[in-house]
């Protein structure tokens, strides 16, 4: 049906590509660029070893729009799938833009010398990309994305006002190592390490870092200590959902992760500002990066659970009424596969799949969208099929209110 173009080769990288190679008949021509070639062909051959296509490999410097904008040209693809890492946005949008190519992505812009993320960079690109008759998604992984999707199924099925909203995402998985983050180490110490938020009474609420937790029960996991962050959907949602009198969202955090944190941060190894070390101007967290384990190693041997959901109290036909809608994923079998952990996977697979949609035309419309700005029906029915199954509960007392 169509042309891809991947731009990124991480844990998440890997499993998008994956899963469009066990979509061939959505993707017929599929390419992962990044800016190591060899951590490309390396993917390469592992989906033509599991899946039996064949997917082309590039190098490519993300950060510069004119090398972008040469391998768009040359590859000619319907749609730019960006998993890399959200300081490469808008250079990848601008590509897009000038190229006049659809562009999904799964976390919302940063700068990089700024521990800071929200959706004003990429809404400016709004009446641009209406002009040109292309499409952006923005952050169609899980949480973002998924989340949004489950957000828009209770206001579409459930209610006719939602007012409380609780994301609440737990990893129950055992990777064995001391130390290791589940995504890219850079961008998950600086989400963490920065003031919390929620929507509460028409206001953001800030918080000290992880100040605000307690335990909450997750299906088929059980009670996990889980803390208050400020995560991007929140942002889009209270947006578009103009009801809602409280939106938080919910994380877990094993007590030993907690601690090493803690530490390196006391030490200022989680410190974004450059220092001078030999000579050299380096950056304490991208050091730190570069000696933790790669995400995308984390997968064998991984057992365990990843839980992520929203539990929503509302109204419908003037009574009160709650809804939980969530999805388990298990490592182990994340591994078989696509030789990816499950919080790659819980990110990858929502990626293939908005991808999918906007290529059949069932998600398209020109102009710079957020997951729940669209249909969640057929989002949520490709989940079923592939591999993130969809469960819900209505009139439940819901776990984070207990």
């Amino acid at each position: 049906m169509a042309k891809v173009l991947i731009i990124g080769a991480g844990g998440v990288g890997s499993v998008v590509a994956h899963k469009c190679a066990m979509n061939a008949g959505v993707f017929t021509d599929i390419m992962l660029a990044s800016r190591t070639k060899a951590k490309c062909d390396k993917i390469a051959a592992e989906i033509r070893e599991m899946h039996g296509v064949e997917i082309k490999t590039a190098q490519v410097d993300a950060d510069i729009v004119a090398e972008m904008v040469m391998l768009i040209k040359q590859f000619q693809p319907v749609l730019v799938i960006n998993v890399a890492l959200p300081y490469q946005d808008l250079p990848i949008m601008d590509a897009c833009l000038e190229t006049k190519v659809h562009y999904l992505d799964t976390a919302n812009y940063e700068p990089k010398d700024v521990a800071k993320f929200e959706y004003s960079w990429q809404w400016a690109y709004q009446e641009r990309f209406k002009e040109a008759g292309i499409m952006a998604l923005l952050g169609c992984g899980f949480d973002p994305g998924a989340t949004q999707v489950f957000t828009a199924y209770a206001a579409k099925h459930q209610f006719d006002e939602m007012h409380y909203l609780d994301i609440i995402d737990c990893n129950a998985g055992n990777h064995g190592k001391a130390f290791a983050t589940n995504f890219n180490p850079e961008i998950n110490i600086r989400e963490i390490t920065q003031p919390g938020r929620y929507w509460e009474n028409g206001e953001w609420i800030e918080i000290e870092p992880m100040s605000v937790h307690k335990p909450i029960e997750y299906p088929g996991i059980g009670p996990k200590e889980s803390y208050v962050l400020y995560h991007e959907e929140l942002e889009s949602l209270v947006k578009n959902f103009p009801t809602l009198k409280r939106a938080r969202f919910w994380m877990t955090f094993g007590q030993q992760y907690i601690t090493h944190l803690q530490v390196l941060e006391n030490v200022g190894m989680t410190s974004i500002k450059p220092i001078k070390f030999q000579g050299l101007d380096i950056v304490p967290l991208e050091f730190l990066k570069a000696v933790l384990p790669a995400p995308d190693t984390l997968g064998e041997n991984y057992t365990g659970q990843t839980s992520i959901g929203c539990q929503i109290r509302g109204v419908k036909d003037g009574q009160e009424k709650t809804y939980f809608i969530w999805n388990n994923c298990d490592h182990a079998e994340t591994y078989k596969e696509v030789r990816g952990q499950a919080v790659s996977y819980t990110t990858g697979v929502p990626a293939m799949i908005g991808a999918m949609l906007m290529l059949k035309g069932v998600w398209m419309k020109p102009g710079v969208w957020n997951c729940e700005e669209m249909d969640p029906d057929p989002f949520i029915e490709q989940m079923n099929r592939q591999g993130l199954p969809v469960q819900d509960q209505v009139n439940q007392t819901l776990s984070v209110e207990q």
